[in-house]
């Protein structure tokens, strides 16, 4: 048996000295993953921050410059997979010229016996999307924090000539000092980039951008169109639509009303709706024409809100 803490809870756990590399015990009083720890190069990694399909993402520490990181691991199967690959070869290059504060900076790319990761800055606090399970619905004045800070971000990607398309509460991460973080540019592309018409419709579909399910013409104003339902969410405590499938609720962006935020929860100042439906119309022209514009009008219904709140 080994001795190894917790690192969320810090509890010591004995686990099994021949667990074996990357493989998990349960922390015996949270529940939280825990693992012998594991050296890549100059990197330790020490615990499970997240899993999906293609990859794992580890809390670790930086032996070098002493610093805790992420690192996020493909999957070794995928990573035998030439197309797989290069979809994460091109996520980690369009993430890694993004500089801002409130995007997940990548610091490098690594491969060692086969294994293929990405070194990226750590936000391990949850997502929006956590929140939004753990309170039901979040304070309008933290929901309009975040909209300016990924409006900011996302102007960035504009000037990048990048298109997210996978905004989303599960997309926007937390670190230590509270900070949100935009990540997974996994499904992102160039502006220019010619639509593939048989990969169908990608991103999810509770917050896709009515021109993306028709795919006519996206642009950034589809990325704004997803943070916008992402801020509804957030706000009222349910998503704009949910049908009975997946492909329903994805058409209902095109062909239903959307019900404004002030019907579901009055407490919502008629400031932040008028700013939300603006940003959630169904024509990408009646939108807002910029980011700042977007950001503005966010701003100014904080202002209107703080006012109400505190009377300064």
């Amino acid at each position: 048996m080994k001795m190894v803490p917790c690192e969320r809870c810090r509890t010591p756990n004995f686990i099994p000295a021949n667990l074996g590399a990357f493989k998990t015990a349960a922390c015996q009083n949270c529940g939280h993953k825990v693992m012998t720890p594991v050296r890549l190069q100059q990197f330790e990694l020490r615990s499970v921050i997240g899993e999906g399909g293609m990859a794992t993402v580890f809390r670790a520490f930086d032996t070098v410059l002493e610093r805790d990181v992420a690192v996020k691991m493909l999957q070794p199967e995928i990573a035998a997979d030439a197309a797989n690959l290069e979809n994460f070869y091109r996520e980690a290059r369009y993430q890694a010229c993004l500089n801002h504060t409130n995007i997940v900076q990548i610091y490098n790319y690594g491969e060692i016996q086969g294994y293929k990761y990405l070194v990226m800055e750590v936000a391990d606090q949850g997502s929006l999307d956590d929140r939004i399970e753990d309170q039901g619905k979040v304070e309008e004045l933290y929901v309009l924090d975040v909209g300016i800070k990924i409006s900011a971000a996302l102007e960035l990607v504009r000037q990048k000539k990048l298109i997210h398309l996978d905004i989303k509460p599960g997309n926007i991460l937390y670190n230590r000092d509270n900070e949100p973080k935009l990540t997974d540019f996994g499904i992102a592309k160039r502006i220019d980039a010619k639509r593939d018409t048989e990969e169908g419709i990608l991103g999810t579909p509770y917050y896709i951008a009515p021109e993306r399910v028709e795919l006519q013409m996206q642009d950034f104003r589809s990325d704004m169109y997803s943070l916008a339902a992402t801020l509804y969410h957030a706000m009222v405590g349910r998503v704009p639509y949910d049908a009975d499938s997946v492909e329903d609720t994805a058409w209902a962006h095109v062909h239903n009303t959307l019900t404004p935020p002030r019907k579901i929860d009055s407490n919502i100042s008629k400031e932040t709706e008028a700013v939300v439906m603006r940003a959630m119309e169904k024509k990408p022209d009646n939108r807002y024409t910029s980011y700042a514009d977007f950001a503005m009008a966010l701003e100014s219904a904080r202002s209107h809100l703080l006012v109400k709140k505190f009377g300064h």
